[in-house]
């Protein structure tokens, strides 16, 4: 049970004697106030303020455009019985139609086999018959020439420095400094002779060549870096020449880095005048 006020038709739900919202008593002339129930309309008559909320209501609809008869809003209920039970029934709503999904194929490729055919060709070997790798007796036969044109060049050099009255003695400090002037003459020997003769001393009494993997004469740039390996070889205390034991085509450090290699048959003079083997469409020191 709620009361309402006569003047303002404010609801209240307390049992107080004056309006909490326009501060009138609730009872005049000394007539008490009938309750009133929930949903229940009031027999008096319709607020003033109700009215104008109605007509201000039309007055914006007509100005809107949205005065219908036919529209299912009505005027604001106010008096109007509510049934709690009546379910109301849910609007409508308007769900995105949703496209079917493309099925989705992933195709997964798996090598059958490994393949390794074309390894060997990847690597910097050899590219004509016309001009075989020279044998190791050949190459060693030239080193131990070279070999000992060097130890007369240090003996030389020695000598001379004692004839200007230089001492020679067989201590730790000096072993250390015959072994550098050595490894001076070692440098400056195979570096001279392999960037400017195209090969050393050795190399030319026993009629062995510097060629390219296609068989062809070498660039300067390719006699620097067989320089290089020359002392990359040398510093390592000969590793680099006796790497050849076990290289698949005896090939040194210097002949590996260099992409050349010693050859005693005659070199290639155009490169164009023979056809590499099929899958061969590069040389390796392009």
């Amino acid at each position: 049970m709620i009361r309402i006020c006569s003047q303002c038709g404010a609801l209240l739900l307390e049992d107080v004697e004056k309006c909490s919202f326009c501060d009138l008593p609730l009872v005049e002339d000394g007539s008490p106030s009938e309750p009133v129930a929930v949903g229940v309309s009031a027999a008096a008559e319709e607020p003033e303020w109700r009215r104008e909320v109605t007509r201000r209501l039309e007055e914006y609809r007509a100005r809107r455009h949205r005065h219908n008869p036919s529209e299912s809003q009505s005027g604001l209920p106010f008096a109007t019985e509510v049934d709690l039970d009546e379910e109301i029934p849910e609007r409508t709503r308007h769900r995105p139609v949703q496209r079917p999904r493309q099925s989705e194929r992933m195709e997964i490729y798996i090598q059958p086999e490994l393949d390794f055919s074309t390894a060997a060709e990847d690597r910097g070997r050899p590219q004509t018959a016309l001009v075989p790798v020279a044998s190791l007796a050949e190459r060693r036969n030239a080193g131990i020439l070279d070999a000992i044109f060097l130890v007369l060049t240090t003996a030389v050099f020695l000598g001379l420095f004692r004839s200007l009255g230089g001492h020679l003695q067989l201590e730790k400090v000096d072993a250390i400094v015959y072994l550098a002037a050595f490894y001076l003459f070692y440098s400056q020997y195979f570096f001279l002779f392999t960037t400017f003769a195209g090969a050393t001393p050795g190399m030319q009494l026993r009629g062995l060549t510097i060629v390219r993997l296609d068989g062809t004469l070498p660039d300067t740039r390719q006699l620097l870096w067989r320089s290089f390996g020359y002392l990359l070889s040398g510093a390592t205390l000969m590793l680099g020449f006796v790497w050849a034991l076990w290289d698949e085509d005896h090939f040194t450090w210097q002949d590996r880095i260099s992409q050349t290699y010693i050859t005693a048959a005659t070199p290639v003079v155009d490169s164009g005048s023979y056809e590499p083997p099929s899958g061969h469409h590069k040389f390796a020191h392009k």
